[in-house]
Parts: C-alpha cells; structure tokens; sequence
C-alpha cells in the first residue's frame, strides 16, 4: 500500500510540474476577427527607423553597368566594374540621419525604401550622370521561439508572411502544435491556428521587424516530469527499494 502511495505520489508531482518551461501562457490574447481583419489589412512598405542599417549602392547612366547587356564585351575590354561596391552598412542614427559617401548626411526616417532612393538619387546627380541608387535594410529581423528552436530570421524582403517565416526556420517540426502559434507584437498578442486551410486563410498576418513568433511544443506529462523530478524519483525509489528490504527481513 505504501508502495503505491509512492508511486501515486511521484505521478502527481511530475504532471504538476511539467508545464513549468512553457513560454507566453494566454491571458488577453487577440480576438481570432481582429487577426483576421489585421491579415486582410493593406500591404504597407517600410518607413526607415533609427538605428536601421542600411546598403547603398550607385550606379550611373540610369543603371546600365547593374544590367549590362554584353558581359563578354566589358571583360573583353577589359572594362573594370568599378561601380560593384561591397556591403558596406550605414547607420541611422537617433536623429534619423545617415552619413553616405560623397553627399554627406541627409535624413531619411520615417520615409520609405523608394522615397529614400529617389532623395539619395537628386544628390548623386549632383557627382555622377543619371545615377541609378539601390538601399536596402540589413538588420530588420524576428525572433523564433519554442518548437522551432531558439532561432533570429532576417527579414529580407517588405511583406513577409508568417508562412515565409516558418519556411524560413525549416517549417514546423514533429513536436509541435500547428494550432498553437502566437505572434507577439508590442503589447498585442495574435493566437494563430495553422492546423486547418480556414486557419491559415485567416492567420497567415504580414510579420513586422521585432515580432516575437512562439510555436508551442506538444506536451509529454509523464516523461517531461520524471526528467525534471529525475533526482527526487531516484530518491523514493531508494527508499521505497530499502522499505521493500526492510520488510523482507
């Protein structure tokens, strides 16, 4: 009989405690309607932030050595592409200011990819015949947590979905719950289930730099909470082996 108190006992204490490692619990989550109208919401582009970094790249003739229609004949001449620059970061700093090469300073926060290219691109002309300016961001990422790992996907392109982002962390594994998905943004939380086609149509939202997406991982009671009580079970089971002895003799 003691035996089995033990037994029911170390059961109890196991299932109590498994749940301890299980991040972003639901208090007020999203209504499933405001994900929903969040995901049908328009498309919107990139404003620059402070401390973005970004890419340059100039390029003259309205681009033409970026799409050169004969390669074989600029190496045959032994043209060297001088313009191919390398991935040099610049940074904004906290008065929305970026300093580039040759233009100097000028401010680009809270204006758009295309805005900041069209402004980069009149100061250039000033250098250099019909410039043709490229900027990209190269810092804007979200971080993934859960079943998927402790992972930080960079957010290449606008407008990435949480699909793209999943495929990006090698999608869903085994041990995870498809219709437990959260995505943490600010002070709002989105509950996405993925497990259905009508939860995907209204759950895969645009991801935005600095979300947090949680997958949750599918819960084994029993062998999760002997692994964490694993020196208290070796415990009783001592002394329930040496009660055994003991009543033996």
């Amino acid at each position: 009989m003691r035996i089995l108190f033990f037994v029911l006992f170390l059961l109890m204490m196991s299932c109590a405690s498994y749940k301890q490692n299980i991040m972003f619990k639901s208090t007020e989550g999203v209504a499933p309607e405001q994900v929903k109208k969040e995901v049908t919401s328009a498309e919107k582009n990139y404003h620059i932030q402070k401390n973005d970094l970004l890419t340059l790249q100039v390029y003259s003739n309205q681009g033409e050595r970026l799409v050169d229609p004969a390669p074989e004949l600029s190496k045959e001449n032994g043209i060297a592409d001088e313009l191919a620059q390398s991935e040099i970061t610049y940074l904004v700093n906290l008065q929305g200011v970026v300093r580039f090469p040759m233009i100097g300073e000028i401010n680009l926060e809270n204006l758009t990819i295309r805005q900041a290219e069209e402004i980069v691109q009149k100061e250039y002309a000033k250098f250099f015949k019909e410039p043709f300016v490229m900027i990209k961001y190269v810092n804007k990422r979200v971080i993934m947590l859960g079943a998927v790992g402790g992972q930080v996907i960079p957010l290449t392109n606008e407008n990435m979905s949480l699909l793209e982002v999943l495929a990006l962390a090698k999608g869903l594994p085994n041990d995870s719950k498809a219709n437990t998905i959260k995505v943490i943004r600010g002070e709002k939380v989105f509950e996405i289930d993925l497990s259905t086609i009508q939860g995907f149509k209204d759950g895969n939202i645009i991801i935005e730099p600095g979300d947090v997406v949680y997958v949750e991982p599918i819960r084994r009671p029993f062998s999760e909470g002997l692994k964490d009580n694993a020196g208290v079970a070796s415990l009783l089971v001592s002394l329930v082996t040496l009660l055994v002895i003991l009543r033996t003799y």
